[in-house]
């Protein structure tokens, strides 16, 4: 038996959907027959075929508000949001800032909360109601040292995921991916030169980073039909997990 996804007419939003793990989520639906409305602060110079794009910062709620309500006029539905935007610098929680804090907290956990208000409130009218993926991290997992506020941030989203799949159903599915390390076009600025990748990826048990398709892929079935009792779940993204660090001492021993 084959299974594919179809999803010709549906509309997808995708926040940060322009670059990155976000591309490659959007990428996803749009192979599946999806228009997808990519969101950032700034505008594309080039559109993805089978895309639109609106500018919007995710902090400010009401530019996220006025950003779904243009969505739904132009294609009348919104069938399903992801809250991909986010993503923090590295900074000691000591020496941060309030408004740094502020700032990280507002793009990875309040602006998602937004936008998930504004999508609900269009989903829980549609007769098929609505899905809602939250790309969430291994951060919100395990301690995130020099991104502390982004850990908490991503599980705060964590738990707004149960929570809200409680809450909105049975209209509305929510679930959440925790993504491990991906590679980007920015894996050299956040973990350096080839060797140091390479030194990173050698502790992956799948012994490499996750490629952007790879998370659009599990994004695209956690907003298709194919998930259509999935609500509530987190579920992981990172090609087996990050080892103990003793495990590397015994090796180093052995």
């Amino acid at each position: 038996m084959s299974v594919s996804i179809d999803l010709l007419g549906r509309v997808v939003l995708v926040t940060g959907g322009s670059r990155g793990i976000g591309l490659g989520i959007t990428r996803a639906y749009v192979a599946a027959g999806a228009h997808v409305v990519t969101v950032a602060r700034s505008a594309v110079e080039v559109l993805e075929p089978g895309t639109s794009h609106l500018q919007c910062d995710v902090r400010d709620p009401e530019s996220v508000h006025a950003t779904v309500d243009a969505v739904v006029a132009a294609h009348g539905r919104l069938d399903v949001l992801v809250n991909n935007a986010g993503g923090a610098p590295y900074a000691l929680a000591a020496d941060a800032s309030p408004r740094f804090h502020d700032l990280i907290l507002g793009l990875n956990l309040t602006g998602p909360l937004v936008a998930m208000q504004a999508a609900n409130a269009v989903m829980q009218r549609q007769e098929h109601g609505g899905a809602i993926v939250n790309i969430s991290s291994i951060s919100a997992l395990r301690p995130s040292p020099g991104t502390a506020a982004y850990g908490a941030a991503k599980a705060g989203l964590d738990s707004l995921t149960t929570s809200l799949a409680m809450e909105w159903a049975p209209k509305v599915r929510v679930n959440a991916i925790n993504v491990g390390l991906c590679r980007t076009e920015l894996t050299g600025e956040h973990y350096g030169d080839d060797e140091s990748v390479a030194a990173i990826e050698a502790t992956i048990p799948m012994g490499r980073m996750a490629r952007p398709d790879e998370v659009g892929n599990l994004a695209l079935f956690l907003g298709s039909d194919l998930a259509s009792y999935v609500s509530g779940a987190h579920v992981a993204c990172h090609g087996g997990g990050e080892p103990p660090i003793f495990s590397h001492v015994m090796k180093g021993l052995a």
